[in-house]
């Protein structure tokens, strides 16, 4: 699997979709694409493990629910060739099944809803332009105790 290269500055940025619903694929392909990103699709977590060793990726949205390979077990398989790709975890599920980042591995983990268009739109252009690199929890929380000791 190709390493991510965090090359988001150049003409085009590629987004990978996955998503075993169709209509929601083209609807967020649809949008994507008219801001100028380059588009690829998957309708199973396979389909995208391939896609991904096969080229150049910036960025993978990924649904949660799907069969044979869930959204979470995707981005399990992606980080352990490519820990630093940033990934969206989209779900109608975020409250019920705690869905968190911190759970998942997502960068970002967004409810299915009406108001779903915007927060991919803005959370896209958020990963692709100033990519932050990961830590996990309770690293940002010994860091953010030894920064308030150092201050005080």
């Amino acid at each position: 699997m190709k390493k991510f290269s965090g090359s988001a500055s150049q003409d085009r940025p590629s987004i990978l979709l996955v998503d075993d619903n169709v209509h929601g694929l083209v609807a967020r392909k649809t949008v994507l694409k008219d801001l100028g990103y380059e588009i690829s699709t998957a309708t199973s977590g396979e389909e995208a493990l391939a896609i991904i060793s096969q080229g150049k990726v910036d960025l993978i949205i990924t649904d949660y629910k799907m069969p044979q390979m869930n959204g979470t077990e995707l981005i399990a398989q992606v980080r352990q060739s490519c820990p630093a790709m940033p990934i969206i975890l989209l779900s109608g599920f975020v409250e019920p099944l705690g869905l968190t980042e911190e759970s998942t591995g997502a960068d970002l983990v967004l409810s299915k809803s009406a108001g779903e268009v915007g927060h991919l739109v803005r959370s896209v252009s958020r990963l692709l332009n100033y990519r932050i690199p990961r830590k996990p929890a309770a690293a940002q929380k010994q860091l953010m105790k030894k920064s308030v000791r150092s201050v005080s």
